[in-house]
């Protein structure tokens, strides 16, 4: 089993910077794909960005790229998403969550997720 908690979220004004973190307990995550989503109120969980287990390969919404970096620190069994420029748009529930296998990283079927973390961006 894996355990993940996420942390860093928080209030901030549009044009801001957050950096979320994801820590892992239970077994080691360098053996897993990470990936990053969100849910706004009132809609779907949506995928934000993932990263391959060793770090090398990144992937992210169209929404996003350019303003959020996903990064790992496998010593550290921790995932970090650093999000500038932040919009408005950006508010939501951020959730962390892991996988062993699979190339759509982009869809839901992770084995294991975390509680998440709120982000508000006021305008």
């Amino acid at each position: 089993q894996v355990q993940l908690v996420e942390s860093g979220g928080g209030l901030v004004p549009a044009g801001g910077s957050l950096r979320l973190s994801c820590t892992g307990s239970g077994r080691t995550l360098s053996t897993y794909i990470m990936g990053w989503f969100r849910q706004a109120p009132g809609k779907e969980r949506e995928f934000a960005a993932g990263i391959s287990w060793s770090g090398d390969s990144t992937d992210y919404a169209d929404s996003v790229k350019g303003r959020f970096t996903i990064s790992r620190d496998n010593a550290k069994n921790t995932v970090f998403l650093q999000m500038n420029s932040l919009k408005p748009e950006d508010t939501a529930v951020y959730y962390c969550a892991a996988r062993l296998y699979g190339s759509n990283w982009s869809g839901p079927d992770y084995d294991y997720w975390g509680q998440g973390t709120q982000v508000t961006v006021s305008s």
